[in-house]
């Protein structure tokens, strides 16, 4: 089994900063693409960034200069520092992980529970 803990959500005013961590455990032999979703009130869920095994990044438009994503790969955390942030950041977001892992080598998508991260005005 493979666990993926988020942690670093909360409430900050607009302008301000968080910094999203998430940390997989378990039987994991490789974790390849690392990265955050995330899903606001009302709408579909949304792909914020991701990095994969040898540090390519990719980021949603409205987040490029404003958040930057990371990962340690011998603590096996990716993390999301998130700055300038707008109310329209308000969401929860989600941590996922493109893991092998487990005795039958599985590989597939790992979730978070999930983090609020809430913007205010």
């Amino acid at each position: 089994q493979v666990q993926l803990v988020e942690s670093g959500g909360g409430l900050v005013q607009a302008g301000g900063s968080l910094r999203l961590s998430c940390a997989a455990s378990g039987s994991i032999f490789n974790i390849y693409d690392m990265g955050w979703y995330r899903r606001a009130p009302g709408k579909q869920r949304e792909l914020v960034a991701r990095v994969s095994n040898d540090n390519i990044t990719n980021y949603v438009d409205s987040v490029k200069g404003r958040f930057s994503i990371s990962r340690d790969n011998a603590k096996r955390t990716v993390y999301l520092q998130m700055n300038n942030l707008k109310v329209e950041d308000t969401a929860v977001y989600y941590c996922f992980g493109d893991i092998n892992w487990g005795s039958l080598m599985r590989r597939d998508i790992q979730w978070g529970r999930g983090t609020q991260v809430t913007v205010s005005p």
